[in-house]
């Protein structure tokens, strides 16, 4: 998710989700095809980690038409979904059906993003009860907001977004969900020598997630492995989103075709970080969203699968 857009937020502006013990599918992955990535052999997750599919991926399809793209997405092969924005404004009913097809499709939703304004009191008992029904572990906020963000804003409004994950967290432990925080390029920019990511890591409690964006920190200028050994336990998702510096490029590359270092991402990730599931992201490419999901899960796991 890039900070580049505000639009982007806005349209993540969304909800929360909720409890359920943590059963991760074993996933069979194999040695990546060398020819389809670049990548060496053996630089594949371990066996245990699910992928999904952060559903931003396919938004187009998924505003027609939210069952069959889910569906969709399940037959590629993807374990796990993560919704975002739009699912706040589904039905009860609505939120049952999509729960019945994720148990029919033996598909889980981990995690959903969210606007700051679904952590908030008023808005903050819906998302639970709605991720509650979706099966969620994680309430994950998508963006700080604009005043974070703001030229001159400082770290302040860091703390602040930090006191919001850590009450967000208390209200919500009883019911067994945690919270977490998405990064953009704008938290791992320093200011006055500091990133505001630093920031939001010292000052929310270890049970805070710090879900990495592989590609959005490395436009940033970071290093994504150091980070998650700076952090250990607390890298427990990741989105696997690729750049390039080419120009005309940038976030238009498939998983494997950019300069992240897969092999020692996901080494880091696995030892150190607390990984529990990953999830591939496409901001768009060349190709249409499904296929594009489609042959980033293919170049991702192996020919075999």
């Amino acid at each position: 998710m890039k900070t580049k857009s505000f639009s982007r937020r806005q349209f993540l502006a969304t909800s929360a989700l909720l409890p359920v013990a943590l059963k991760l599918p074993i996933a069979t992955v194999r040695p990546l095809k060398r020819a389809a990535t670049g990548l060496d052999e053996g630089s594949v997750p371990a066996a245990n980690i699910p992928v999904g599919l952060e559903l931003y991926s396919v938004r187009d399809d998924l505003a027609k038409d939210p069952q069959a793209t889910v569906r969709a997405v399940a037959a590629m092969g993807y374990q796990c979904v993560e919704f975002y924005a739009p699912y706040f404004e589904w039905t009860e009913a609505q939120t049952k059906d999509i729960r019945k097809l994720l148990d029919e499709l033996g598909v889980r939703c981990y995690s959903t993003h969210n606007d700051s304004a679904y952590f908030a009191a008023d808005k903050l008992s819906r998302a639970a009860e709605m991720n509650h029904l979706l099966g969620c572990k994680y309430m994950v906020l998508a963006s700080a907001g604009r005043e974070a963000y703001a030229d001159g804003a400082g770290l302040d409004p860091w703390k602040a977004v930090a006191e919001t994950l850590n009450h967000a967290s208390e209200q919500l432990a009883p019911h067994g969900l945690k919270t977490g925080y998405h990064n953009h390029q704008f938290e791992f920019t320093a200011q006055n020598g500091t990133r505001p990511i630093e920031i939001l890591a010292k000052n929310t409690k270890p049970s805070v997630m710090l879900q990495l964006d592989v590609g959005t920190c490395i436009e940033a200028g970071s290093d994504p492995v150091a980070w998650i050994r700076a952090n250990p336990g607390r890298i427990r998702s990741l989105h696997l989103k690729e750049w390039s510096p080419e120009p005309g490029k940038g976030y238009t590359v498939l998983f494997g075709e950019g300069v992240a270092k897969w092999k020692e991402i996901f080494a880091a990730a696995e030892s150190v970080g607390g990984a529990e599931y990953y999830l591939i992201e496409q901001e768009g490419s060349r190709f249409s969203e499904l296929e594009t999901a489609k042959k980033c899960l293919e170049a991702y796991r192996t020919k075999n699968v």
